[in-house]
């Protein structure tokens, strides 16, 4: 099957007609043609003089609650979620029932989603039963496929086992993604420690918990050596540290949750549970430092963070129920919407596409002619509400239903296969 993006937008920087206009042409499955020349003709054509594409979005933090707990997602329907959210790569926490500490477990979630649209990637837990104890078996974790290593959701202390888990995994190429919180620290929080916490009676979050779990990581990778990938930082003092780790020639990246800065913990008056996540909303100067470290490269990504909770897990008193919003839907939207101008579109893409890509160590980093198409179709100014009624996943659990956001995903080509929205199909379809 041919088809044509006609007169779209290309968001490729390592090609010659990056940020330009262009005709792009995929057949059966690949990239045949990128070309400010005419196109003829095609099976399908899409007139893209609205749109944008890119290669395909990776999402590097998703939970995936399968097998153990489908009643809140399955693969199909994160699948799902994540391709109408211009995803066709979504790296999945090991979190589930049984953990994905086996060989096993990683062949389970790449099988059970080889016919979906999107390409999962398994994140191995760091130790067995993500239980901080004993080092799982790496070496035959990554050669099951593997791509990263972390003991996802589950608290991880800083201590011999996490430096043990850094010299193992030097050989392998292979990263350690860390969480960074001092569990020790939190004391049964609920929100960020703070003026709005004191005034709610609610116990707090501390910034101090991330921090010294990041500052402790540090010492440890410069000791040690290898790579750490901090996934949802928070803080001022986090991007500060990071930064200066990566002056020193340390091999550190990180990622921010997608909706971090679309609220502060103000927000949490209205006793919205959906507006319970972790890391929580902290306040207007952290957000401002996250914007910062964005726009500097200091931040190399954005995550979805996304975490299905069922209605019996969110619909409870604010302190008893759980943390997590789904989030693969809207990432792009709210990265996009809530930036108060200071990224721009092409610093936004990036982040989602070409810097998770490289940081996974992906076939497809770009897009080129005779690759494989991996592509993500989207509109980078449109405005549209998030209706309850559009939602993929079997969850439901999101601040965003009925909020106006800028920019949306409207379809992806990967696997040789198309998923396109219904508002591609209807406006902009020939």
């Amino acid at each position: 099957m041919n088809i044509l993006l006609q007169n779209i937008k290309l968001y490729a920087p390592t090609h010659s007609l990056h940020n330009r206009r262009v005709n792009l042409l995929v057949n059966n499955g690949k990239v045949t043609d990128i070309t400010e020349s005419d196109i003829t003709s095609a099976d399908t054509v899409i007139n893209g003089s609205e749109l944008s594409v890119s290669v395909g979005w990776t999402d590097m933090r998703a939970a995936l609650n399968e097998p153990g707990f489908e009643y809140k997602e399955d693969i199909q329907t994160l699948c799902k979620a994540a391709a109408n959210g211009g995803f066709t790569d979504v790296a999945v926490l090991p979190n589930t029932y049984p953990v994905v500490d086996s060989a096993q477990g990683v062949l389970y979630i790449k099988q059970k989603s080889a016919f979906t649209p999107v390409n999962l990637h398994p994140i191995a837990a760091m130790t067995k039963k993500t239980e901080g104890k004993e080092l799982s078996e790496m070496i035959d974790l990554c050669e099951a496929g593997a791509k990263a290593f972390s003991d996802g959701l589950t608290h991880v202390h800083v201590d011999a086992v996490f430096g043990r888990a850094l010299r193992y995994l030097q050989p392998l190429n292979s990263m350690l993604m860390l969480y960074p919180e001092e569990s020790d620290l939190l004391e049964g929080g609920q929100m960020n420690e703070g003026v709005s916490s004191t005034m709610l009676g609610m116990k707090g979050i501390p910034t101090i918990a991330e921090e010294v779990a990041v500052s402790k990581a540090l010492k440890m990778l410069e000791y040690y050596g290898g790579k750490i990938h901090f996934s949802t930082i928070s803080t001022a003092a986090s991007v500060a540290l990071i930064r200066e780790a990566k002056a020193k020639g340390l091999q550190v990246t990180c990622d921010v949750a997608a909706y971090q800065y679309a609220f502060t913990d103000e927000a949490l008056f209205s006793f919205d549970t959906n507006l319970k996540v972790n890391p929580p909303f902290r306040i207007a100067s952290d957000n401002e430092a996250i914007l910062e470290g964005l726009a500097d490269g200091t931040i190399d990504a954005f995550v979805s963070n996304h975490i299905p909770q069922d209605t019996e897990s969110k619909h409870l008193e604010f302190d008893l129920a759980d943390f997590g919003m789904i989030s693969l839907e809207t990432a792009f939207a709210a990265a996009n919407t809530y930036h108060n101008g200071k990224l721009d579109t092409a610093k936004v893409v990036e982040k989602l596409s070409v810097t998770p890509r490289n940081l996974l160590n992906l076939d497809v980093k770009d897009i080129t002619v005779g690759e494989d198409a991996v592509l993500t179709i989207f509109h980078d100014s449109i405005e549209w509400n998030f209706s309850i009624n559009e939602i993929a996943s079997i969850s439901k659990n999101t601040p965003f239903t009925g909020k106006t956001l800028k920019g949306k995903a409207l379809g992806v080509i990967n696997k040789g296969t198309v998923q396109f929205s219904e508002l591609l199909k209807e406006k902009y379809q020939n």
